[in-house]
């Protein structure tokens, strides 16, 4: 999986189409990732000790790693890539602009 905790992604399906967010979470084996804002559902939490409160919650779920594309500092939605900088190190780099994530 390319996209790791705290970038910047675009969601390109589902309910929340078009907003953009940070990653919360990854999720390796399941290909999943949590971003911060985007696909909230509703979740009953029951009370853990007397001063907690229980009730409707709404948290994120996880989307699939397809349906999110990492943005760019210019704000487009792009792929990424692999490549060895001339120091021999494997970067990320966004095909679109080139430039090193």
């Amino acid at each position: 999986m390319k996209l790791k905790k705290n970038d910047t992604v675009k969601i390109l399906a589902g309910k929340d189409k078009g907003k953009t967010g940070r990653i919360v979470k990854v999720d390796l084996e399941k290909e999943r990732v949590v971003v911060q804002g985007a696909n909230m559902v509703k979740k009953t939490m029951k009370k853990k000790n007397p001063q907690d409160k229980g009730g409707i919650m709404e948290i994120e779920a996880p989307i699939h790693v397809s349906n999110v594309a990492y943005v760019t500092s210019d704000g487009s939605a792009t792929r990424i890539g692999y490549k060895f900088d001339e120091s021999g190190k494997k970067v990320r780099f966004a095909k679109k602009t080139g430039e090193v994530i």
